[in-house]
Parts: C-alpha cells; structure tokens; sequence
C-alpha cells in the first residue's frame, strides 16, 4: 500500500511517487520498520525501615535487652491470680501501611470518546477502517446512524448496523468525531441538523473533528467549519474547496481539523487521527498490528504457475463470513471487487444474516451460506481473522463448496489467517502462499514472506490487513487486465504500479 505524508497546517505538499519518503514525513513512530517500544516502569519507593519501638517490641529482642528476675513466690503468684480491678486498655488499632505497588497505582484514565456518523451511500471502507483501526488503539468508538433506522446501505452495497441513532448523541462530548465520506453518504450527513451542532460544538471547544474523501468539500464546507483551515478532500470535490486554502495532500492537519482523500488514504487518515488522540508510541504499535511495515515495503506480487482467469460472463464471487471476521478485509475486498462490476456475494455461515466482525463493526450479509451454495462461483475468497476463521472452517456447506471449487478448477483464495483454511482441507497441496506471520510457518510460506499477493495458479493469498488492497486489485487485474485494475485504484486514490 502507498503512503503519503502527514501534512502540517504551516504548509502543503502534492503526492509522491516514493512511498517510503512520505510514510517518513507522516511521523517519526510510523517508520517502516518499526522499532521495538521501550517502555519504562515506575521506580518504587525505598522500603520502609522498621521503626525502633517496634524493633523492640519483638519477643527476641525484648527477652535480651530485659533485666534478671528473681523467681516469684507463692504469694505473689496468689495476688497475680486474683482478678484485677483495673481494666487492661484496650490495644491500640495497628496503622494503615500504603504498599508500594498501592502508592504507584495511577488513576484511572476515561476512554477517548469518538464518534462516527454514518448514513445511506456512505463509503464503507472508510467508515470501517476508521472504527477498526481506533477500537484497537483503545478508543471508545460509537458509530451512529443519522438515518431513521439503525441499519444502512453503503455506498458499495455493504450493510452496515450502527450502535444508535445520533440523536442519542447530541448532548455527549468527543474527543473525535470522524466523518467517512462516499457518495450519497456524505449529502446525507450535511442534511442532519443534529450532527451540524454536534460538530459545531465540537469546532468550537477546539476538539478534534476530521472528514475524508467526498466529506470535507460537501459536508463540512456548507456548516462553515474549513474556514482558515488548510483541507484536502477526494479529487473529484477538489474544484469545490477554496482555492487558497486548498492542499493537494493526502493527509492533512490544520489545527484541531484532519482531512484525508479517500479509501486509499483511509489508513494513514485513522493513524494520524491514532496519534493525535494517544500519542506516536501507540500509533506505532497500532501500525505494527495492521502489518503496515509490510506494505511500506518494496515487495511485489508474486505469481507462479501462470493461468487465465477470464470468464466470458459477469465473474460471480463468494466472500463467506462469520462472527469474529476481520472486518477491514471483508468490507475492502467486497466493495473494491464491486468497484470493477463483479457480481459479489456476502454469505453468512451463522444461523443470522447479521455477524459481529472483529472489533465489533455489525454488518449484514446478503444470504445465508445455504442459499449462497445453490449458486457456482468464479471466486471464493475467504477474509481472515483467527476467530473467524475457525468459524468458516467449521461450517459443513462452505468446506463441500471449497473441495467443488477445487475439483472443477476455479479460483478460490485466502487472506490473513484464512490460508489455515485452505490448508487444513488439502487445497494447498504443492501451493506456494502467503498468510500473516501468526500462521505462516505451518503453511511453508518460505521465501514469500515479503510478498505482498502471492497468486500459483488459480489459488491466491495474502498476508492481512495492509495488504488487502493490493489482493483485491490482484483478482481485478486477473479477471480484467491491468487497465482495469488501475483506473479502480485511482477512484480509491490509491499509489498503484502503471505496469
């Protein structure tokens, strides 16, 4: 994947060809290797020295500093029997002590708030890529609908189910809220007056607010909210942004406004917004978990075993999905396949149309697997995701479709921890693949580990979630041609090779 410079408000830049160059003007902590973290703990106080009455108090330094008692005699054995009329004092209660670890024990820090607003036509990888990628750097994310129901339609034809209506968010306050763009989507969100004061408000305290793609030129121009502020936004609205204040960056920060170009810019628009709310140390580590040094990288796809995909009809593909799926892989491959005019699928393999993803974006297949299997497909891709890869490998209908599609010589693939899938079934026999590096050393990935795609034949894999564009371009370059899968890649805004 491309990367593109994190832009300061003092000035603007344009696109480099040189990748790595920008990801370094991003910031120092998304370096495309990545170093290890370092983190230091808290010295602990000095032990307590135990104080001198108590050290006496001890019976055995009592007994040896003690003088030399005669022994008593029977009368005063007597009188120590009888019963005192004295009453002994009671003891005195003994003193609260702060441990150590008591003492350094921090507050406790609330949550980042963030919200983001979602409504009909909104792009779904940017949407998804923004809750995926800040749920795992620990911000509390509310994703709310500025529809009349909860559940919408994407712009890529994604159903996407919010966590509530905005209206339950008017009188909260966010450290971010993140406009996604897409198209009706972002006119929808312009149209809400709840969501206008809410991100009034939230200019107004000098709080954190950005938009990506179509948002900033259609949603945020018309409330008033880019004045004096530098903006970039998708280049199909850039003739709509004032033209001095205009930047033809892909990432760009003007005081508390973060605005970004599109889908493929999505990722490097949630970590600068990653950094900003926790900090370059956490947006390093989030980048190291999002496998972004990879796609930072000068790997290519690899392809063995050259064979002709090309269909004579409009190519039907399967994505499978289940509770715990990764959500950022299901949601790019479906909406950048659909993209180029490929007849996508999504099937649930649960008993419910609707699965709970990774980091817990709802979203709606459109069939049951039972249903799905009375088709044949082209393609069978499967997104990754440990927990939801077990739960595709346990379901019966997917694993017959699997072995069909292999036995009549169809294209099916993987991705992240899916490639375990295709393996535990046999159909990667004398396969070389990739898969992400939790699994890829029982799967005899030698030799692919840089590899972005690797394709032998008509199986295809990839390592995870940095490099699904790249997959999903692949399969498009493969069923299309190289045309094909380019002019996809520049409505993404994605840096993709002219050959």
């Amino acid at each position: 994947m491309g990367y593109f410079p994190l832009q300061s408000a003092g000035g603007c830049s344009f696109p480099q060809s040189s990748s790595s160059a920008a990801m370094e003007s991003l910031s120092p902590s998304l370096l495309p290797l990545y170093p290890s973290l370092k983190f230091t703990s808290l010295r602990r106080p000095s032990s307590i020295s135990t104080s001198a009455p108590a050290l006496l108090s001890s019976p055995t330094l009592a007994s040896a500093t003690s003088p030399r008692r005669k022994a008593p005699t029977q009368a005063s054995r007597e009188r120590s029997a009888r019963p005192s009329r004295r009453q002994t004092p009671s003891p005195p209660p003994p003193p609260i002590v702060l441990t150590a670890d008591a003492a350094e024990a921090p507050p406790p820090v609330a949550a980042k708030k963030v919200l983001i607003p979602i409504g009909y036509g909104t792009e779904e990888m940017e949407a998804v890529v923004l809750i995926d990628v800040l749920r795992r750097a620990g911000a509390s994310v509310t994703v709310a609908s500025v529809e009349p129901q909860l559940q919408i339609e994407a712009s890529g034809g994604v159903k996407l189910v919010a966590d509530v209506s905005i209206s339950e968010c008017c009188d909260e306050v966010y450290d971010l809220v993140a406009l996604p763009g897409g198209m009706p989507g972002s006119a929808r969100l312009r149209d809400c007056e709840i969501l206008r004061k809410i991100m009034s408000k939230q200019a107004e305290g000098q709080r954190l607010y950005g938009a990506i793609c179509a948002a900033p030129a259609v949603t945020l121009l018309p409330w008033g909210l880019l004045k004096r502020k530098q903006t970039t936004c998708h280049p199909a609205f850039f003739d709509k942004l004032p033209t001095f204040w205009a930047v033809k960056s892909n990432i760009q920060v003007s005081g508390e406004l973060t605005t970004s170009r599109g889908p493929g810019t999505s990722f490097l628009f949630a970590l600068s917004l990653v950094e900003q709310l926790f900090g370059e140390s956490v947006a390093a580590e989030v980048g190291q978990s999002l496998l972004m040094h990879e796609a930072n990288d000068h790997s290519k796809n690899i392809e063995f075993n050259k064979a002709e995909w090309v269909v004579d009809h409009t190519p039907r593909v399967l994505i499978p999905i289940a509770n715990g799926c990764e959500d950022i892989e299901m949601v790019t491959i479906v909406d950048i396949l659909r993209r180029a005019k490929v007849d996508v699928v999504v099937a649930s393999v649960e008993r419910n149309l609707q699965i709970l993803a990774s980091q817990g974006t709802k979203i709606v297949a459109d069939k049951l697997i039972g249903e799905a299997a009375e088709t044949s497909y082209d393609l069978i891709i499967l997104p990754g995701e440990t927990a939801g890869s077990d739960r595709l490998h346990k379901s019966r209908i997917l694993k017959n479709l699997l072995e069909e599609q292999n036995l009549a010589g169809r294209v099916y693939g993987a991705i992240c921890s899916s490639p375990a899938i295709l393996h535990r079934q046999g159909l990667l026999k004398d396969k070389r693949v990739t898969a992400h590096p939790s699994v890829a050393n029982n799967l005899a990935c030698e030799g692919m580990d840089g590899a972005k795609v690797v394709i032998d034949g008509k199986v295809i894999t990839s390592s995870g979630l940095a490099s699904v564009t790249d997959f999903a371009l692949a399969i498009i370059s493969k069923l299309f041609g190289h045309g094909r899968a380019r002019s996809v890649a520049e409505g993404l805004v994605f840096e993709y090779p002219r050959s």
